[in-house]
């Protein structure tokens, strides 16, 4: 059975093969990454070290990171000597099938929620990255799934980040527990368990400030709530989700590997993925820091934060070569 065929059987079930939000929110880094290696794959009539230097600078400058491009040519060449491939187009299904297994790796993607009481979920992140709308997004998928959810403004620091999330709070009908500016953080914290106790809660979204990501009072901040959070609820926090914003490439790598030591993080959420012609760096962000993609911001409607899928997002990102391959699926 073709890796297309299977594609196509492993979709089917979640109703149809590519959503629009996948394929909308990728269309830059479709235009400038595939259409760079359908030209590859197109023009060179043979594979020999010129074809893989090109595609090693295709893959650099999507963003795939150069331990994620070694590792992925190194399985290409691998793949080549083993099937006996001459011909370029035959390593168009392979590089997609070799692009999914980098993006799945071991951990689920789905999140670790409380099935019989309240979930409590910590952002984190620098500023600017989208966390306040990231969280304000997920009150309202969760709420639209029937959940009852509150919101933490926990960011006491940045001016007006309360407010932020306040306008998020009446836009989707959630509640924010909050306190004055210059707060305690954990004291909201603390404050927001028990409200949410209280009101039989689901789901509690926690906001955090996001200073500079080396400062050390900041992580001391992040582990002061980290406690707070753990006295009232002993299994919680259930997922700390840092924020990062697609956009800025490698540079979010080294917020995450910062971020990552002090605060437990159990997954990654990647904002203004349709904003960046750069979405390789979500292959780059999984394969080095071992952390499950949980979220990807798609645009900036309420509902364009979609949960990841590496089928999906793969499937979005080569549908050309899906649909050329349609023949092949259907015989």
């Amino acid at each position: 059975m073709s890796f297309f065929k299977r594609l196509k059987e492993s979709i089917s079930s979640k109703a149809e093969a590519v959503t629009s939000k996948f394929k909308e929110g990728l269309a830059k880094t479709r235009d400038a990454f595939v259409e760079r290696v359908d030209d590859l794959f197109s023009r060179r009539k043979k594979i020999d070290e010129d074809f893989y230097e090109e595609l090693e600078e295709i893959l650099i400058g999507a963003d795939v990171g150069v331990n994620t491009m070694l590792k992925l040519i190194d399985t290409l060449r691998a793949e080549v000597k083993k099937r006996k491939i001459e011909n370029p187009s035959e390593l168009q299904p392979i590089l997609s099938e070799k692009l999914i297994e980098l993006l799945k790796g071991d951990e689920q993607s789905g999140m670790n929620l409380n099935p019989n009481g309240l979930s409590i979920i910590l952002f984190v992140g620098v500023n600017g990255v989208g966390k306040t709308t990231t969280i304000g997004k997920m009150a309202h998928m969760y709420k639209s799934q029937g959940k009852k959810v509150l919101m933490a403004a926990g960011d006491t620091f940045r001016a007006g980040a309360i407010e932020q999330l306040e306008t998020w709070g009446e836009r989707v009908g959630v509640d924010v527990i909050k306190q004055q500016s210059g707060s305690d953080p954990a004291a909201v914290m603390f404050d927001a368990v028990q409200a949410a106790k209280t009101r039989g809660v689901d789901i509690l979204l926690c906001d955090t400030a996001g200073r500079l990501q080396n400062k050390v009072n900041l992580m001391e901040e992040l582990n002061k709530i980290y406690r707070v959070i753990q006295r009232e609820v002993p299994d919680a926090p259930h997922e700390v989700l840092l924020v990062l914003d697609a956009t800025t490439g490698q540079n979010a790598l080294s917020q995450a590997k910062l971020f990552g030591d002090k605060t437990g993080l159990t997954g990654l959420v990647l904002t203004k993925l349709d904003g960046t012609a750069k979405g390789g760096i979500v292959v780059a962000i999984r394969q080095e820091l071992h952390l499950p993609v949980k979220f990807v911001g798609l645009g900036e409607k309420m509902d364009d934060l979609q949960q990841f899928d590496s089928d999906q997002f793969v499937n979005a990102l080569f549908t050309k070569w899906v649909s050329e391959q349609k023949e092949e699926v259907e015989q």
